[in-house]
């Protein structure tokens, strides 16, 4: 008898050996006709696979991360095989599962246009239809190579060619469709659902430019056709929010070949939000006990070497000059923390100086490979809340808290809090070179930390790797309309900087001391924090943070002067506001606003012109009807004031 140890504790005696399917029927039938695989020991094993011993037992099914990464891998082989009926002469490269589905890449003389795509699913759902098993066997590495030679596949060729002379290589088999694969797999083709190809796009081999472009066909599949309906719905709802495509339109952003990529431009109405989020923040920080200062945008390299950057992030930075050749060399900053030190250093410190609090709006340059840049979201030039604490170590956990409650006020007024979550960035102990610091101090750094997320009850994930190169740090993350997380806001504790600048102060008892320092943003970056707020009200920004607030619609001539009168009041009081007073149709300067996405829209005819009153449209309520325009004025400006969502 073996024991099988289920995710709940309790314990499955079973004759040995038994099929990893067999158990999971034992456990309940409507399961194992749900499940894709199992999990054994931690392992990923298929349905068919044979357990011969104890150990925990987990059922897989496609609500699970590597269920579906299971089910997604067997679906791009079921397409790599209708393709290769379709087009023979095809051949193979890669094929893997992917967060969201899969793809697989060939080349190919026919080019795989939509017309080409809808054959290549007619195909595929034949294949499923035909419920064909997936058999492994395994050759040594000459014989397979020998083998995928045979089938004319030099991809395959030379994937296998840098294995070890050892190695044993497996192969799963389909029908006539033989593949290259490490697996696991389902069973048969059968068990794939619903399938549908997103598209196609160019993709070099391996990813090297210098390699052949190939044909990259994506796909995605659910085990019911309803699941990928529901998808399909998410994701066109993601291009219409994509910052990257909505930001354009609306007149935000552009970016320009010959300046550069990851250097956008930001147009009167993006650069616009942008000063009303600085402002927000640079006066919240003020009314904070936060101290502002102006630091230079590049230093010489001494500066860096003294933090650590030269040594652990130079590859990131923007450097002017050659060591070797010039007296003096220079980098654009990619981060504020060391020339805010410089201003600590300014004059001589006690406790009774401290906390100190330093913020800077800095703009900050990091060489991002072109391969991550991405919108406004990832880009090598962009402007920071950057800011740094120096305290004792007695007021740490306080002000680290204090860090931690302006970030969420700030994602609160934005409405991004709802969207956030938290990751407790370690450091990697096995990969000491990217750090400074010793083992001992990096273990009282994380366990401080740790005991202060503990406390405000922070519902953290851990992220090994993640810390910074001279600290831990709570990275508050978020995700675009297309999944992809990134990093938003980040708080950070360091006790090892403050000694490499000689950042003393006297403590009570007369002897100079380290201090320790948090670097935190409020906000974060602001390109970053826009692209997100783009997303999420799919550009429709709260009135307080829209570019354009009113627009002013005169429907005639006659009507101008007192449109004129109502948009210098408003103009007057601190409203943005356009007026439309070109001869179209009112109808059309109203359809017009609305694809602006404009809060209010004031509809001036000769009835509200001779009675001093407004038509008000609103962008969310449609018509308001006629109001007086100090009833306007309050109504927009409460919104304004509180900051309403």
């Amino acid at each position: 008898m073996i024991q099988l140890t289920l995710p709940d504790g309790k314990i499955l005696s079973l004759e040995s050996p038994v099929t990893a399917l067999d158990a999971v029927k034992t456990i309940s039938h409507s399961l194992a006709k749900a499940a894709v695989g199992v999990l054994f020991n931690k392992n990923m094993l298929e349905l068919n696979d044979t357990i011969d011993q104890d150990g925990t037992f987990t059922v897989l099914t496609f609500e699970n991360v590597e269920g579906k990464k299971m089910y997604r891998h067997t679906s791009s082989h079921i397409m790599a095989h209708a393709v290769k009926r379709l087009f023979p002469k095809a051949k193979l490269a890669i094929g893997p599962a992917i967060e969201n589905g899969f793809y697989y890449d060939f080349d190919s003389e026919v080019s795989f246009t939509p017309e080409i795509l809808r054959k290549i699913e007619k195909e595929m759902s034949k294949i499923t239809a035909e419920n064909l098993p997936l058999e492994k066997f395994t050759l040594p590495r000459e014989e397979a190579m020998q083998y995928m030679s045979e089938q004319n596949e030099p991809y395959k060729v030379e994937l296998i060619r840098e294995l070890p002379e050892d190695a044993i290589i497996s192969f799963y088999k389909q029908g006539d469709f033989v593949d290259l694969c490490a697996g696991p797999h389902l069973p048969s083709t059968g068990k794939v659902k619903a399938m549908q190809l997103t598209q196609c796009t160019g993709a070099y081999w391996r990813g090297n430019s210098n390699n052949k472009m190939l044909q990259r066909i994506y796909g995605t599949s659910f085990p019911k056709a309803e699941e990928l309906q529901a998808y399909l719905t998410r994701v066109e709802e993601a291009k219409r929010r994509d910052h990257n495509k909505l930001g354009r339109e609306l007149e935000l952003f552009t970016t320009s070949d010959v300046i550069g990529q990851g250097l956008p431009i930001l147009l009167p109405k993006g650069a616009r939000i942008i000063q009303l989020l600085q402002r927000f923040v640079e006066d919240e920080e003020q009314k904070r006990g936060w101290q502002m200062t102006k630091t230079p945008l590049m230093a010489k390299s001494d500066l860096y070497k003294i933090s650590g950057h030269w040594d652990h992030y130079r590859d990131g930075m923007f450097v002017m000059g050659n060591e070797e050749k010039d007296s003096e060399v220079f980098a654009l900053r990619p981060m504020t923390c060391p020339f805010q030190y410089q201003a600590y250093l300014n004059k001589s410190r006690s406790y009774r100086d401290l906390p100190l609090r330093y913020s800077e709006t800095s703009t900050l340059f990091r060489n991002e490979a072109s391969g991550e840049m991405h919108g406004l979201i990832r880009v090598r030039q962009f402007t920071i809340s950057e800011g740094h604490i120096i305290c004792t170590p007695e007021q740490l956990e306080n002000e680290f808290e204090n860090s931690l409650e302006l970030a969420i006020f700030m994602l609160n007024t934005l409405g991004l809090y709802e969207d956030v979550s938290y990751r407790f960035s370690q450091w990697d102990p096995h990969d000491t070179e990217k750090y400074i610091g010793t083992p001992e101090q990096w273990t009282v750094a994380q366990d401080m930390m740790a005991r202060i997320l503990n406390h405000l009850k922070i519902p953290y994930q851990v992220g090994i790797g993640e810390a910074a190169f001279y600290g831990p740090k709570l990275d508050i993350q978020i995700r675009n309309v297309h999944g992809k997380e990134d990093t938003l806001i980040t708080i950070q504790i360091d006790q090892m900087l403050a000694e490499k600048f000689d950042m003393e102060y006297v403590d009570k008892d007369g002897i100079k001391k380290f201090p320790y320092i948090i670097h935190r943003t409020s906000i974060g970056c602001y390109e970053r924090t826009l692209a997100l707020l783009i997303e999420k009200y799919a550009g429709a920004f709260p009135t307080w943070l829209a570019p354009i607030q009113v627009k002013v619609l005169p429907i005639s001539d006659r009507t101008h002067a007192y449109a004129r009168e109502v948009a210098g009041k408003l103009s007057a009081l601190g409203i943005r506001l356009e007026t439309d007073d070109r001869n179209e149709k009112i109808g059309y300067k109203i359809r017009e606003a609305r694809l602006e996405k404009v809060p209010y829209m004031l509809v001036i005819g000769e009835k509200e012109a001779d009675a001093g009153l407004i038509a008000v449209r609103s962008r969310k309520d449609g018509d308001l009807g006629i109001m007086s325009f100090a009833d306007f004025l309050d109504k927009i400006q409460v919104e304004i004031e509180t900051k309403a969502l």
